[in-house]
């Protein structure tokens, strides 16, 4: 609020109120962007740094979520992603708008991106046949049964409001799920706007919160990166710089083999050079998931 920096030492904690902490922004997406969720905490908090004579903004986001499969499978995009789209440009709008001076900027969090449920859904099953199941009461589409055209006609996918069992998880774990890759576009319209390194660990979500099941994913969603780190563009020459041409850049995730809970954490690991490529500072960043 005063524009002004405070020397950092040592650990401070801020909690409870947080809207009224004078050393954030804190900010919740205006209620008719998701009419569904009533009582959301989705938005963004944002934090200045300077480290020596290099300024940046630190932005922690948790944007809108896909509630429920069926609708997400409807259309490519899905509505949600149209959602998100509209909430995540609202927050890059905000961090640069003239009431501060601009400076680079990190985004991290739980986006909620999805693959294209449609695409993903005609991959897995192209060699598969569709059985639809509605309630009896209001016709409504309750399950989407793919099943083999022959072998038996095996089951291959179930899909419903909060279930997608697929019956190969590997799909998503081989090689680090890099095949779906092609299938996660919800960033590719704000390319001009944003950049994220390449994507060299498995989907972030949904695991099993089952302490003994750390590498499995549940069977509620579509695996997908959720959980990323993308940067302006001024901030990826920012770490890309470095003494001697230097780059000690690792974008990864946490606790592979371990249960973190639904979500695996994602960190970025950097060393930034400032002036004239004086190295200053190693600085990390996780993102947090809310």
């Amino acid at each position: 609020l005063a524009k002004k920096y405070k020397k950092v030492t040592g650990k401070e904690i801020y909690s409870d109120t947080l809207e009224s902490t004078p050393m954030l922004e804190k900010e919740k997406f205006p209620q008719d962007y998701f009419p569904e969720c009533k009582w959301s905490r989705k938005g963004f908090i944002r934090t200045r740094w300077c480290i020596t004579d290099c300024a940046f903004d630190l932005v922690n986001i948790h944007l809108f979520h896909d509630a429920s499969n069926l609708i997400a499978w409807e259309t490519s995009p899905s509505i949600y992603s149209g959602i998100r789209h509209k909430a995540l440009g609202y927050v890059l709008d905000r961090i640069i708008d003239q009431r501060f001076e601009k400076v680079s900027y990190f985004v991290f969090g739980d986006f909620n991106f999805r693959l294209d449920a449609k695409a993903v859904v005609e991959t897995l099953c192209a060699k598969a046949t569709m059985q639809t199941v509605r309630a009896a009461d209001t016709n409504e589409v309750v399950k989407l049964i793919f099943r083999e055209s022959d072998n038996d006609r095996k089951v291959m996918l179930q899909l419903e409001k909060k279930l997608f069992d697929y019956f190969n998880q590997d799909v998503f774990r081989d090689n680090n799920g890099t095949a779906l890759l092609e299938f996660d576009r919800e960033l590719s319209v704000f390319k001009d706007r944003l950049y994220e390194l390449d994507i060299s660990f498995p989907p972030s979500y949904p695991y099993s919160e089952d302490s003994s099941q750390g590498k499995q994913y549940m069977n509620t969603r579509c695996p997908a990166w959720c959980d990323r780190i993308l940067m302006s563009h001024s901030a990826k020459e920012l770490i890309l710089k470095s003494e001697n041409d230097e780059k000690i850049v690792v974008y990864d995730h946490i606790g592979p083999n371990v249960c973190m809970g639904d979500h695996k954490p994602v960190f970025l690991s950097f060393r930034i050079a400032a002036g004239a490529g004086k190295p200053i500072a190693n600085v990390h960043k996780c993102c947090v998931v809310q």
